[in-house]
């Protein structure tokens, strides 16, 4: 038998939550397997990566963080 990377494991989830993911597959015409996999990719994604992470960490440390003048934007843009 070939592989395929990937793992067979078993869930035990809510009937209500079943019942709503299967509908939502239904939509996209994917299978539950497939709907729930891709949502979990999507999920997963979403996850800042360590340099985003020290940027947020350092930004709500920070206290000496500079202003921006809004109303003079454009020209900062165009300045870079």
């Amino acid at each position: 038998m070939e592989t395929t990377g990937k793992v067979e494991i078993a869930l035990h989830l809510d009937k209500g939550l079943i019942d709503q993911l299967e509908k939502e597959a239904k939509k996209e015409n994917k299978s539950l397997n497939g709907y729930v996999e891709k949502m979990l990719r999507k999920l997963i994604r979403r996850q800042p990566n360590p340099e985003t992470m020290e940027a947020i960490r350092e930004a709500r440390e920070n206290d000496n963080l500079e202003v921006l003048d809004v109303d003079h934007f454009k020209e900062f843009v165009a300045s870079l």
